[in-house]
């Protein structure tokens, strides 16, 4: 019993508390409703001096240790009796303990307090169970600040108030770590606001003019539209962090160069991956491509690149891969009056049909051009055409077209898109047309 005694003004204060059953100058009996509030918010883990304030009480008249005593107490008789071991079962006048035997009222009373004071445990034990499975699933393969927010998100989602330390444990990180984490949420979210930014810009620059990027383009045209720095490794983190994916071209390992008939000549190989000679219009690279669009309908593209500058001089779009697709493409090459052609320029090819074919070989020499021929079943001899191809494929929706004139228009989209808009990381960060002015300039 505390030594702190009453004063007539303060016994007449504490009477008037409906928490308050009876009071005297060294001692105090509070209701069993009270007593049961209090043990609820105390595991809910309210500490007992709030408690008692909230509830009408001065801590300063009661004193902080017959606080301290009857929450020891209580807690006592209901880990013991559970809340039957709060009621007060002494009399009003002397305090004794009743010897009376009970009614069977009483006693059926008593016994359904137990029995929901029971299931009040087993279900707090069963939520506790399928708490502590859920986080232990979620923990693999986490990074400690989602641990951190997993366990904040438990304790605050299911009132598990002092069960920090029993879930650091079970998750095998430190409590200090965990309230760094909780002290620092105000810088985080600072972070986290300047990360948003930085995803707004990434997403215009990742969709702009249509297509999607990888992070060397979306570099590239933020520093030149935006006119905005950011880092490659930021701009990876960024795309990482909101799943922003660009496509990614597969291999295909079972395309073969087709085999030169017999009649058709086969000329060597001049220019033996010396892609980047710097001079623009000399190099100029040739190939065929399908593209199946409309579900059953298949197309053909045949182009022609600058190997020195990555700029797209001619293409023909036909659904017919006969030998006019190639000799229609030389033709729009050389009509092109936007295209100069170097005068030792060559066309270089691999070793199909088309490009054998004795009236293709007549053609290129009508107009004054070479030819030179990637070895057999060898597409690295030609490697920046399949590359534009794949970029191609990756960005084009060309299977969703109706039609062939569908088809045609999304090509040409694209073509000017390529050659006017897309920077290019091995181009100075120039786009094909903006690297070829620059390399006549100079």
């Amino acid at each position: 019993m505390s030594k702190i005694t009453f004063t007539t003004r303060e016994i007449k204060s504490l009477q008037q508390n409906p928490n308050v059953q009876r009071v005297s100058e060294r001692s105090i009996t509070y209701s069993d409703s009270f007593k049961n509030k209090f043990m609820d918010e105390y595991l809910a883990g309210k500490l007992p001096r709030q408690i008692f304030s909230e509830n009408g009480f001065d801590v300063e008249v009661i004193g902080l240790k017959r606080i301290e005593q009857s929450a020891h107490r209580w807690k006592k008789a209901y880990q013991k009796n559970g809340l039957i071991g709060l009621t007060d079962s002494r009399k009003s006048s002397s305090g004794r303990p009743l010897k009376r035997e009970l009614t069977p009222t009483e006693i059926i009373e008593r016994q359904e307090a137990r029995i929901k004071l029971l299931e009040g445990q087993v279900d707090l034990l069963k939520k506790l169970e399928a708490t502590e499975r859920r986080l232990l699933n979620t923990r693999k393969s986490l990074e400690p600040s989602r641990v951190y927010q997993l366990i904040f998100e438990t304790v605050e989602q299911n009132h598990f108030k002092r069960m920090t330390r029993y879930f650091c444990d079970l998750l095998e990180v430190s409590r200090s770590g965990y309230y760094s984490y909780l002290k620092a949420s105000s810088s985080r979210e600072a972070r986290e606001q300047l990360d948003l930014e930085a995803k707004r810009m990434i997403l215009k620059a990742f969709t702009r003019r249509g297509y999607k990027k990888g992070s060397r383009s979306i570099k590239m045209i933020l520093e030149n539209d935006y006119n905005l720095i950011f880092s490659r490794k930021k701009i990876q983190r960024i795309m990482r962090k909101y799943n922003i994916v660009c496509p990614h071209r597969r291999p295909n390992p079972y395309k073969r160069i087709a085999k030169a008939t017999k009649e058709h000549t086969v000329v060597p190989n001049k220019l033996n991956r010396e892609f980047k000679q710097g001079i623009p219009g000399k190099v100029l690279l040739t190939d065929i491509t399908y593209l199946p669009y409309n579900g059953n309908s298949m197309a053909y593209l045949s182009t022609v690149k600058d190997a020195c500058t990555n700029e797209l001089l001619a293409y023909h779009v036909s659904d017919r891969i006969t030998l006019d697709i190639a000799t229609k493409t030389i033709k729009k090459l050389v009509s092109n009056k936007k295209v100069t052609i170097h005068p030792d320029a060559f066309i270089h090819s691999d070793q199909g049909s088309h490009y054998t074919s004795p009236t293709f070989q007549k053609l290129l020499k009508k107009y004054g051009l070479g030819q030179s021929m990637s070895r057999r079943g060898n597409c690295w001899d030609n490697a920046p055409q399949e590359s534009f191809f794949g970029h191609l494929k990756d960005d084009v929706d060309y299977q969703s077209a109706k039609s062939l004139e569908e088809l045609k228009a999304k090509i040409n989209h694209y073509m000017v898109y390529y050659n006017n808009y897309r920077y290019q990381w091995n181009l100075k960060k120039m786009t094909p047309i903006q690297f070829r002015n620059h390399l006549l300039a100079a």
